[in-house]
């Protein structure tokens, strides 16, 4: 062989056992398999891209009503590395916020007036105050919270679930990302749902808001389903003679990826064609479940895609990043997610569905007790705040009704005692309801075995059933 092809087939060799392509199961989780039975079958994942305010929403804080407008103390601070947004101001006033907050539920779980049908299912989620990160920017927030590291490249917590569970729905594919359509804010990059050093065919399928979410699936004018059959046949045929001279890893995935395509040419209009829900559905969701690309649109997608057996299906709504003017910003923000967050797990809940279906609300990190700019009567806003910040879980055999971890009068510390959870911890909760050890599920790569949670992360018991 020549030059070429030697580096080729070397390649290709040690892709093979470097990406762990002939991996034994004492090293990966079987595709299918569990460690343990699992509590979940699947997860939506309701992301806010932004950094949605904790003080706004779920922590509630009399301490910056009584000293609002003064200087944040330097205890509370404790010299903590603050932005290049307001690292330079000359006043760090601390800043209560305009909205009213009321105890719901048996539990008597606070949540903000912004979020009124969210208070309506307290008593089926977890609110989880005490999340946290080292990431102080969008960018690397968002790629540690969908990957576990702050640097691309590394696969998303979906495809690392298609590869360790593989698909409960050979039809429809495992992995699904929508994207709430015409919204402003941090823009969010492919890397945050691709398969990283995993093979192709484990990234999400990224549907349009459109009516018809995924492009090139109507055969061309003239090729009926039986040509197109014959073609991808063939197409099998000449991989599989390729493979036979020239071993190329990636063959498998695009041999996998063509026949997916095929199945979804009659699971995919079926899957997403609303016009068979019943008026109370749209009623439940709210009136923009009707129109394709919405937050409410998606989140009834979800509904049908986790009724069909799609293993992961991740929502992306941007527009969180309320640097000035947080009032009016977090206002239209909670009108358009609430109603349709809070219905989901409702809907799923009605359906018999939550109890194996975990469902996650929450962005990268919340928002400084402190103002980022000018300070008025009735506008202000607040900058980046990695040191804690509140997500909810529900379903999945999470514990509803429960706020788990306490701030301090401040939201800008976690208490001491109270109990902490880190990203991996997040992780590799996630992973442990859906029946995986975190530990074990790993892939070979440049030499290395990498997991979601690198070499840390502990699972949350307490908020577990």
């Amino acid at each position: 062989m020549d030059r070429r092809q030697f580096i080729q087939f070397s390649s290709a060799a040690a892709a093979g056992g470097l990406l762990g392509l002939n991996a034994k199961a004492e090293e990966n989780v079987s595709l299918g398999a569990t460690h343990f039975p699992a509590k979940a079958k699947r997860v939506i994942y309701l992301y806010q891209s932004g950094g949605p305010s904790q003080i706004e929403l779920f922590d509630y804080k009399p301490m910056l009503e009584k000293m609002h407008g003064q200087q944040i103390p330097d205890s509370v601070r404790q010299g903590q590395r603050l932005t290049g947004m307001s690292g330079n101001q000359s006043s760090l006033p601390l800043t209560q916020s305009l909205f009213k907050f009321k105890q719901h539920g048996q539990a008597g779980t606070w949540c903000s007036e912004l979020l009124p049908h969210t208070a309506k299912i307290v008593d089926d989620i977890c609110v989880m105050k005490t999340m946290y990160t080292e990431a102080i920017n969008h960018g690397p927030g968002s790629t540690y919270m969908q990957t576990g590291s702050q640097i691309g490249g590394r696969p998303s917590i979906g495809a690392w679930l298609h590869y360790g569970l593989g698909n409960s729905n050979p039809n429809l594919p495992p992995f699904v990302v929508m994207i709430t359509k015409g919204k402003g804010g941090q823009p969010l990059f492919a890397n945050l749902w691709g398969n990283g050093f995993l093979p192709a065919e484990y990234q999400a399928v990224k549907f349009r808001g459109e009516e018809n979410p995924v492009l090139y699936l109507d055969n061309p004018k003239g090729i009926s389903t039986d040509n197109r059959r014959v073609v991808l046949d063939h197409l099998k045929d000449l991989h599989e003679y390729h493979g036979k001279i020239e071993v190329d890893p990636t063959m498998n995935s695009r041999i996998s990826q063509y026949e997916m395509a095929y199945r979804m040419q009659s699971s995919i209009p079926e899957a997403v064609d609303i016009k068979s829900e019943p008026d109370y559905i749209f009623d439940l969701y709210g009136k923009e479940a009707r129109i394709p690309g919405t937050y409410a649109y998606n989140c009834l997608l979800a509904r049908r895609l986790a009724e069909r057996d799609v293993k992961f299906i991740q929502l992306y709504h941007k527009d969180w990043d309320h640097h000035n003017n947080l009032p009016g910003g977090i206002r239209n923000e909670s009108r358009e997610i609430d109603q349709a967050s809070a219905a989901l797990v409702m809907d799923l809940k009605q359906r018999g569905l939550l109890d194996d279906t975990l469902v996650i609300w929450g962005g990268e990190f919340g928002r400084t007790a402190y103002c980022q700019g000018k300070l008025t009567a009735g506008n202000y806003g607040r900058d980046h705040h990695p040191k804690c910040f509140t997500m909810w879980m529900a379903g999945g055999g999470v514990k509803g009704g429960m706020s788990y971890g306490e701030t301090d009068d401040f939201s800008y510390n976690i208490l001491p005692g109270s109990p902490k959870i880190h990203i991996h911890d997040f992780h590799a909760t996630i992973l442990h309801l859906l029946g995986i050890d975190h530990e074990k599920l790993t892939y070979k790569f440049q030499g290395r075995r990498y997991r979601l949670t690198d070499v840390f992360g502990k699972v949350v018991k307490d908020i577990l059933v």
